[in-house]
């Protein structure tokens, strides 16, 4: 199988399965312990802190581990929001954030927030200047460093000029940014950062949320002085061990890891155009992550060429990972100004480290055959539009 779904989940890195498995072999003691077995488990926790901290570019002390980059969102967010409730009820959430940030939103909604969506132009990004009409009892911001459907990289250091001008916060979900791309949290001015460990090589079940030194944010998780008071729960030790290992490897190899993905995405779609003359790369025209092409393939609805792809041994989303198979219009595309009948066409191809330029052209191949058997399902978009 070619396995070209690399935004929706990374195969484990090898020296983070090593990692682990010592953890568990040898790390039984809870950190928090005093005790000598206690103080080794600490040990390795703000080892893994270290190692996050040096793939974001922040220090350790700002590193809070949790669960993934859905917890990670809501903990930033609604932190944030709950520790400046007294400035205002407002927050701004831009147009084509994961779903894991709007249903954040939707948490403080219901909790009598007022949400303020920023649009996206055609390419996908988020304009700074959105942010200057953005009413004055707003406290936090959120915009993704990059586009988990389109790769679209957001010109966030901007957007937090803009924000911390106005007095605002910044939250920025960073999941499919790290390993991939430089992130430095410094130079971008955020607030708030989460990444997550499965995006990059590391397990499922742990991320990390950043909380740079003076932003403020109460925790979500109570009862316990867990990571300084801003988690609570007892620390997944061997998620987060191989979760640092993981950090440490994506930073070792970045700059040749991304040098080599961009050569596979230009191959793949040069490779594209040239079969498919009108297909569509959605964002083409903007900054994108090196590993991630989004296409459709006029008349070839996603859910149908998902089906023959996976039949020719080629693994793709339609869309985000979570909405796989579904044949309504992805709401990022919508948000760009995508036609509908375009929009169900969409196919998500995310490379990685194990990607080849010999499985880029063997998929190219399959790609061809299950455009025309995806056609053949369904006639009435091959048609185009009625005239």
């Amino acid at each position: 199988m070619i396995y070209f779904d690399h935004n929706a989940s990374t195969p484990v890195r090898p020296e983070a399965v090593e990692a682990m498995t010592r953890a568990l072999a040898e790390l039984h003691a809870n950190p928090s312990s005093l005790h000598r077995a206690g103080q080794r488990a600490r040990a390795a926790l703000e080892r893994a802190r270290e190692q996050v901290a040096g793939l974001v570019h922040c220090r350790p002390h700002e590193v809070v581990f949790v669960s993934g980059g859905t917890e990670g969102d809501h903990a930033g967010l609604i932190g944030a929001a709950w520790a400046l409730e007294g400035r205002g009820r407002r927050l701004g959430v831009s147009a084509i954030e994961h779903h894991a940030v709007h249903g954040a939103a939707e948490v403080l909604a219901r909790g009598g927030f007022a949400i303020e969506h920023l649009p996206v132009g055609p390419e996908g990004w988020v304009n700074p200047a959105s942010l200057d009409v953005l009413p004055a009892d707003t406290t936090v911001v959120a915009v993704m460093l990059a586009n988990n459907e389109t790769g679209v990289l957001q010109p966030v250091a901007g957007i937090a000029e803009r924000a911390h001008a106005r007095g605002l916060r910044l939250h920025c979900d960073a999941v499919q940014a790290a390993g991939k791309v430089p992130v430095d949290c410094e130079r971008l001015g955020v607030d708030y950062l989460v990444i997550s460990g499965h995006k990059l090589g590391g397990p499922k079940g742990v991320g990390a949320l950043v909380v740079r030194g003076g932003a403020p944010c109460e925790a979500l998780f109570r009862g316990s002085a867990h990571e300084g008071g801003r988690r609570g729960g007892t620390e997944n030790l061997p998620g987060i061990v191989g979760l640092g290992a993981a950090c440490a490897g994506a930073a070792r190899e970045l700059d040749a890891e991304q040098a080599r993905l961009l050569a596979l995405r230009e191959r793949l779609e040069s490779g594209l155009r040239a079969a498919f003359p009108d297909a569509v790369v959605h964002g083409a025209a903007a900054p994108r992550l090196p590993n991630t092409v989004n296409v459709s393939i006029p008349g070839a609805r996603s859910d149908h060429m998902l089906m023959a792809l996976d039949a020719r041994g080629v693994e793709v989303s339609a869309g985000a990972a979570c909405a796989s198979g579904a044949v309504e219009p992805s709401p990022v595309l919508a948000a760009m100004g995508v036609p509908g009948a375009l929009a169900v066409c969409a196919l998500r191809l995310s490379l990685g480290r194990g990607s080849t330029a010999d499985e880029v052209d063997a998929a190219l191949g399959a790609l061809v055959e299950s455009a025309r058997a995806a056609r053949a399902l369904a006639p009435e978009l091959a048609a185009g539009p009625p005239r």
